[in-house]
Order: C-alpha cells, then structure tokens, then sequence
C-alpha cells in the first residue's frame, strides 16, 4: 500500500502543508516540527513524488554507489569503474542515451549514515544501488539494512553487492560479489610459514566489518594448520578464539597478544605495528589488514631501527597501486578491484547475467616482493 502525504501528516501530528513545507524546504518550519516530519517520513518510508502508486513504482535515471571512504582506493578503484559502466560510453553529442547518473555516497563507515543514504535512494527511486567493501556485523543493523534493500528492490531498483558478503536473505539482491578474503589470508600467512617465520603479529581491522573477520581467520586457519594455534573457540563460537596457554599448548602462539585491531588507515599500522613490537620483541614478521595499514607498519619498523625485510617482513592485502612503489616493493593479495567494480556495474545495469545464484566468489592473488624474506636468526 502506498504510503500518502496525508499518512506522514496524521503520523506527525501536523497538517499536509505543513509535511509538504518541511519536504519542499520553501517556508520556515520550527525545527521541533520540522524533525518530527522527518522522524514520520522515515518510520512511513514514505517516498518522495510519489503518491500515485505509478509513479513511486518508477525508477530514476539515478544510480547510488555507497563506500566507506572514497579517499581510500580499496574503495575508489571499485567505485571508480562502476561508474564507468554505468555512464555508458556515450556518443560525444551530449544528448541522453541509456547512461545513468552515478552518485557516489561517502559513508565514512558510519552504519547510521549507510541507512541514510538507502533511505535517500528509495525516496529517489534509484534505478539501482551498488554497496561496496565488507558489511558491519551487528545483527540490528544488517535487519534493518536488508528491510531496506527489499523496499528498494520491490520498487524496481537492482541491488547489487560488490567485495561484500552475500545477505543471509539474499533476494533483494541480484548479484553477490564476494572476495576471497579467508583464502587471501590463509595464502599470505602459508608465505611467511614457509620462510619459517612463527613469530608473526596482525594488525587487523575494525572489529565489527566482516572483512576484517574473513580475513583474520584466514591467517589464524594457516595458523592452526601448523601447529602454532590451538582449536578454542571465541565468544561467537568461532574456531580459534581461544587465548592462552590452553589455546596454544605447543606452539606459544599467542593469537590474542599478537593481534591489536584499529581503522584502515597507515597511522592504526604505525600505532598497532609499535604495540606489538612491545607485547612482543621478537616478532619477524606483521601482517596488516590492508595495504594502507602496511605502509604505516613499515614506517613504525623503521622507526624502530630495524631493517625491511632483513630484521622484520612486513605484508599487505589488496594490492592497490602504490604497493609495488614500495621501498621494498610490498608482499600483498591482489584483489582484482578494477575488475569487481566494472561487473557490479554492468550487473546494475542489466548488461550481465547475475552468477548462477546470484553469488560469485572472486579470487585472490598471492603477490610475494621484497618485503618479506626469512625471519632474521
């Protein structure tokens, strides 16, 4: 049933001049009055425009591409060539053709925001949304973040995930993206084992992103497989969440001590990279959750007096562009970003033919270059 002007007026206990004042922004409305519209808008998921039930089933010329951080080119390499497929090629006469208008929205891994945004496309009726990079896990907002996607795909708008996990009720989505962030880690730290380190700390990344988790438990999987990690659980009931000496009995892998999380950004592998140099001096080599993370690892080794790779070997994941730049050239997982971006793209568009159930697994790379080497004797 489609939600009317006058539903929001009697939900906010106001007069429909007054919502369409408040939506319009052409007169001073009281700010008490003017939240309290909106506050009904949101719980109406009214959309805007559209009253007659023809209209609202319409979609736009807009196409939303939601990010954590477009300053980041994890997230503007994928959002970057999304956008190409969707624009279309054009034709150099500047006239409307079947291209779309991408608007890239900036989150700033606020899940709050992210709602926001959703919110914004339905009442736009985006012709499709692009969600790109890992979810948050917190089962209240992937609810809420599902409700929405099946209002948005119920008004015709194509949802498509790209390097994110698929949704636990994954109808509203054409197309699942997912990359191999388990395998990736798991082939990184395999590398380093088999140059014979053991002593190996891990900047992780924000607790709450799914990312962060696949691909820590990657790393721990090559762990446990050596012998070096015990078969614990964690609060979740997950494999290797044990800490300890009961989690560790014959390697003295500490997972909990050699392991600090902060944001993906260089200065949380600056900081992450010194706190485990003090839990553990003796440590030969840090994995960090991304490339960007690495580079401020590298930094703090320096810093420290210490050699790359000589003295500690320092590793990476998604190779972005500056990686091989490095001094030495960063060990990373390729994670073909360009590639991902450009089909879930093509996916929003109608151009491609969602995977065989609408999920896909993209593989990662192992990328092995001067920044690690054999631990140090």
């Amino acid at each position: 049933m489609t939600v009317t002007l006058a539903d929001v007026a009697a939900r906010a206990r106001v007069s429909p001049a007054t919502v369409s004042r408040v939506l319009n922004g052409n007169y001073p409305v009281a700010a008490s009055t003017r939240e309290r519209v909106l506050r009904a808008v949101d719980d109406l998921d009214y959309v805007l425009n559209g009253p007659a039930s023809s209209l609202a089933a319409a979609t736009s010329d807009l196409v939303g591409i939601l990010v954590n951080d477009i300053a980041d080119p994890f997230f503007g390499i994928m959002a970057g060539a999304a956008q190409t497929e969707i624009g279309g090629p054009g034709d150099g006469s500047g006239r409307a053709g079947g291209e779309k208008l991408a608007v890239v929205c900036n989150t700033g891994g606020s899940p709050e925001r992210e709602l926001t945004y959703l919110t914004l496309l339905q009442r736009q009726r985006a012709a499709a949304v692009v969600l790109t990079g890992g979810a948050v896990e917190d089962p209240v907002h992937q609810a809420a973040v599902s409700a929405k996607l099946a209002k948005l795909a119920d008004a015709g708008t194509r949802v498509v995930l790209c390097g994110r996990p698929p949704l636990p009720d994954g109808e509203a989505v054409v197309a699942a993206l997912a990359f191999d962030n388990r395998g990736g880690g798991r082939r990184l730290t395999e590398h380093l084992l088999s140059l014979g380190h053991r002593r190996i700390g891990y900047v992780a990344g924000p607790l709450e992103r799914t990312t962060t988790r696949h691909r820590l438990e990657g790393h721990r999987d090559a762990m446990r497989a050596a012998g070096l990690l015990g078969g614990g659980t964690d609060a979740a009931g997950r494999p290797g969440g044990g800490t300890g000496a009961s989690a560790l009995p014959t390697g003295g892998y500490d997972e909990e001590r050699l392991t600090v999380h902060g944001p993906y950004d260089r200065r949380s592998g600056y900081d992450a990279t010194l706190e485990l140099l003090r839990r553990e001096p003796e440590v030969t080599a840090i994995v960090a959750a991304n490339d960007t993370v690495a580079l401020g690892a590298c930094a703090a080794v320096r810093d420290q007096g210490l050699r790359i790779p000589e003295d500690i070997s320092v590793a990476g994941f998604d190779d972005l562009p500056f990686s091989v730049d490095a001094v030495p050239a960063l060990t990373t997982v390729r994670l073909p970003l360009f590639e991902a971006g450009a089909r879930a793209g093509r996916l929003a568009m109608g151009k491609e033919t969602p995977p065989p159930g609408g999920i896909a697994t993209i593989a990662a790379e192992l990328m092995v270059r001067g920044s690690t080497a054999p631990p140090r004797a």
